[in-house]
């Protein structure tokens, strides 16, 4: 067995106050860290930040790596665990902005960043959409990573199953209007993440936010969930805290030569999938 351990934190990340995020994200690794051994932790979508910051995004974004990755790196070297956390990033240029991911090795080295490549309406005017899927060679294997949105989309998930990856970390900000019952949003995510693990026969480490801002509530929901679709652990209420998993690498291997559904595809026919609408 090639066993790993994982969390997925559920946080109320305050609107524009990002050390008073970092400060709660350091404490959320202190704690996991020392109850038990842990291979990866992730965290929320838009992390440092919140997500209704508008125009104010461009003060608190920041290059990678910068002050927020050099925090979390050195708490990820502390306790030799990987960190996946969301914020915002800029170019040079600095109008510039992504809705972003950072994946942090355990030696506290800077292993890269996604940028979002599927933004709601709100955020194309504050965001640049990323350009493409990409894989991290963690210590124990190759991990994906999707934002939010990107959840959504099966041949974003599917793409990073097929370069490798055999844990998809899920950074989000999962919610919902005043006016929406909040089941409705809690079983479209539900549905997303287990759907997602199962049709690609890998581990889902899903971080969802909780609390509200002016336009949303988030759905907090957060969990971690197996190649066959089941949960392994989760947080069904809107309370911060985290859900931590002890998994079993071997299993995606024998999920996806049992379900054959990497090897059984038939790409010829998939044409109209990477056609644009």
């Amino acid at each position: 067995m090639q066993e790993i351990t994982v969390a997925a934190v559920q946080m109320y990340p305050l609107l524009g106050k990002v050390e008073d995020n970092l400060i709660a994200m350091g404490k959320f690794v202190d704690k996991i860290c020392t109850e038990q051994k842990v291979d990866l932790i992730v965290f929320p979508e838009l992390s440092t930040t919140g997500y209704e910051l508008g125009l104010r995004f461009t003060e608190m974004a920041e290059r990678v790596p910068g002050q927020a990755v050099n925090l979390l790196a050195q708490r990820a070297a502390d306790y030799s665990t990987h960190i996946v956390f969301g914020l915002v990033s800029k170019e040079k240029v600095e109008s510039i902005l992504y809705n972003a991911a950072v994946v942090i090795g355990p030696d506290g080295e800077l292993l890269g960043e996604y940028r979002k490549l599927h933004l709601p309406g709100e955020e194309r005017l504050a965001f640049r959409p990323g350009y493409r899927l990409l894989t991290f060679e963690a210590s124990f294997g190759e991990i994906g990573v999707v934002l939010g949105w990107d959840l959504a989309f099966p041949e974003a998930a599917r793409s990073l199953a097929l370069e490798g990856a055999e844990v998809l970390c899920v950074c989000a900000n999962w919610g919902h209007a005043p006016n929406v019952e909040r089941d409705q949003p809690v079983q479209e995510w539900r549905t997303y993440v287990q759907a997602r693990a199962l049709e690609n026969a890998f581990y889902v480490v899903a971080s969802n936010r909780i609390g509200e801002e002016y336009s949303y509530r988030f759905v907090g929901e957060s969990m971690v969930v197996g190649p066959r679709g089941e949960v392994y652990a989760s947080i069904d209420e809107e309370i911060e805290g985290y859900a931590v998993a002890t998994v079993d690498l071997d299993a995606v291997r024998r999920a996806r030569e049992e379900l054959q559904l990497i090897q059984c595809r038939v790409p010829a026919a998939y044409r109209s999938v990477v056609r644009k609408y």
